[in-house]
């Protein structure tokens, strides 16, 4: 007989599972210890659980297999929750081990007692509590599935003493079945009568044109339509596509916004793109999703098709119409090369000796990674430049906090892409206030052998932030950041640290620092009034500004609107 520790460790073997994020604690020690005799499955130790979970949901994310972080009893799970929150989001398969405290102990307000089930229901699709051996292999069986096919997060909540408890139960290898979704006849024909009627139809493409690049240009060429992306698509909708014209969103291109406000007809491709002021408010909206809960849920939809995207279009084209005008289209590629022109012309040194603008940095760590980079930017101005400036190539991959925009992503979700992709060049683009969330999983990328590059958009503030509060009418306040100097930072923790101040020195840094074998960090000091300028501005935003201004130089600091017209300027001429 073994214990139940060592049927889950088994278990997860079988099942193809090659590591676990988390840090030990007593009632975790069943388990840490099956782990310890069994090589070939990992215990990738980080600082902060939080990160554990970040990891496990980007190695899932990127791999589409489930992944796996544990916690121990009471605190030690709790800090999971913004992860898993960002897992289950993202609705990517991780297995969360939650110890809990001895079974006998439950209900008296032991040490360390909470309620797991309760505190994760929200952010999981299965939270059940093992309250006895017997129960254990059944369990953990349905949370693995539960989690690969609704494609997010399980937990598992296992007393330490049952972790230990001996069980003859046999080990199971748990995969998931692959499943193709094809919509019903009848609304493939209302979908293709819609799309047939309209005259300047846009593509709105989500996360769920995943393997259907090929589908989606040969609908894209015959609906004649500009295919919009989302920041979650960019990866698998961008590269090598004629018909893409950018986002639309607060992080998007007017090129994307244009391409939305002027269609008559809009079709959604796997997409839960929440912001209902960037949908057309007139627009035929047919809507493709694998999940039936999904249509409708952000705007009407006239026409919804409960299937996989591939899937539903190989089914639509033979019903459309082929003979169709390109004026719509021609229009909006047209305007996205200005649009993607006038980007690009702001990725340019500094013409004075001030801060480095972040579209530069961008640009040249785009140009200088690898064709195969993964790169993960924390949520705020990091998101607004990769989304601009990084290219994708069908290789390259890019992942975030998208869905739970949590700050501290970047770092920690690369410590799970570096795991699974040992020899991939993983980038983080991290802010200073993300970086400092949770800056000793540095102390990871050391202790774990992980060759994670790290750069930091340091403009000492919680940028995005301060946009927010300019657009809303607010004087900058509580935003202030006191960095350290973030490369010698990384050198007392054993992580090679650069660090520039002018744009003059960015290039080569930037090689150097890619080129590094190892764990590197490179410190670059940015602008902090840098506009990221959202394809349009709303009234509400422009009088909130103004009023910004207002009450800027009523408060004495007018000087700081001089240094946010100087830096913004040429994003106007």
């Amino acid at each position: 007989m073994s214990t139940c520790a060592d049927l889950i460790a088994d278990t997860l073997i079988a099942s193809g599972v090659r590591r676990v994020y988390g840090i030990p604690g007593d009632s975790l020690n069943g388990f840490t210890d099956a782990l310890r005799t069994r090589p070939e499955l990992a215990w990738v130790h980080v600082r902060h659980e939080e990160a554990a979970a970040f990891a496990a949901s980007a190695e899932a994310g990127l791999t589409g297999e489930l992944a796996v972080c544990a916690g121990s009893c009471g605190p030690g799970n709790l800090h999971l929750i913004n992860g898993l929150y960002d897992a289950n989001r993202s609705r990517v398969p991780v297995l969360a081990i939650a110890a809990q405290i001895p079974s006998s102990e439950i209900g008296s307000n032991y040490f360390q007692e909470t309620h797991p089930r309760e505190l994760f229901r929200e952010c999981s699709v299965y939270a059940e509590d093992v309250s006895h051996a017997d129960q254990l292999p059944r369990l953990l069986r349905i949370a693995m599935r539960e989690a690969l096919s609704k494609r997010g997060v399980a937990v598992l909540i296992i007393p330490g003493d049952i972790g230990m408890a001996k069980t003859d139960a046999a080990v199971e290898s748990i995969t998931e079945a692959g499943v193709r979704v094809v919509p019903d006849d009848a609304s493939v024909a209302a979908a293709a009568t819609a799309l047939n009627n309209g005259s300047k139809t846009t593509i709105l493409a989500g996360a769920g044109c995943q393997d259907a690049h090929a589908e989606l240009l040969q609908l894209a060429q015959v609906l004649q339509a500009p295919i919009v992306h989302t920041i979650r698509s960019k990866q698998y909708v961008e590269h090598d596509n004629p018909y893409d014209v950018g986002l639309t969103g607060l992080l998007g291109f007017s090129s994307g916004y244009r391409a939305m406000e002027h269609c008559d007809t809009l079709l959604m491709l796997g997409t839960d793109f929440p912001y209902q002021q960037f949908f057309p408010k007139d627009a035929r909206v047919v809507q493709v999703d694998v999940r039936g809960s999904q249509l409708g849920r952000r705007v009407r939809a006239d026409v919804g098709l409960v299937g996989g995207v591939a899937e539903t279009i190989q089914a639509l084209l033979p019903q459309l119409k082929t003979k169709r005008s390109s004026k719509h289209l021609d229009s909006i590629t047209k305007h996205y090369a200005r649009t993607r022109k006038d980007l690009d012309d702001l990725a340019t040194p500094t013409r004075r000796s001030g801060a480095i603008h972040p579209q530069y940095l961008v640009r040249l760590l785009d140009e200088a990674a690898a064709d195969d980079a993964i790169f993960s930017p924390d949520v705020g101005s990091p998101v607004v430049w990769a989304a601009r400036y990084l290219r994708m190539n069908g290789r390259r991959r890019l992942i975030g906090s998208f869905n739970h925009g949590s700050m501290a992503n970047a770092l920690s979700q690369c410590i799970g892409a570096q795991s699974a992709y040992p020899g991939r060049q993983v980038v983080a683009l991290a802010g200073d206030g993300g970086l400092t969330m949770l800056m000793g999983e540095l102390i990871t990328l050391t202790q774990m052998k992980l060759p994670v590059k790290v750069v930091v958009f340091n403009n000492a503030s919680l940028n995005f932030v301060e946009l927010e509060m300019k657009a809303a009418g607010f004087v900058n306040f509580a935003t202030d950041l006191e960095n350290p100097d973030f490369a010698r930072v990384g050198d007392a923790l054993g992580v090679r640290g650069w660090r520039v101040e002018k744009s003059k020195d960015l290039p080569g840094a930037v090689k150097d620092f890619l080129a590094h074998d190892g764990p590197a960090i490179l410190d670059v000091v940015t602008e902090r009034q840098e506009l990221s300028i959202p394809p349009t501005v709303s009234a509400e935003q422009a009088k909130g500004f103004a009023l910004f201004a207002v009450r800027t130089v009523l408060s004495g600091r007018g000087t700081e609107l001089i240094d946010l017209a100087r830096t913004n300027i040429r994003q106007v001429f």
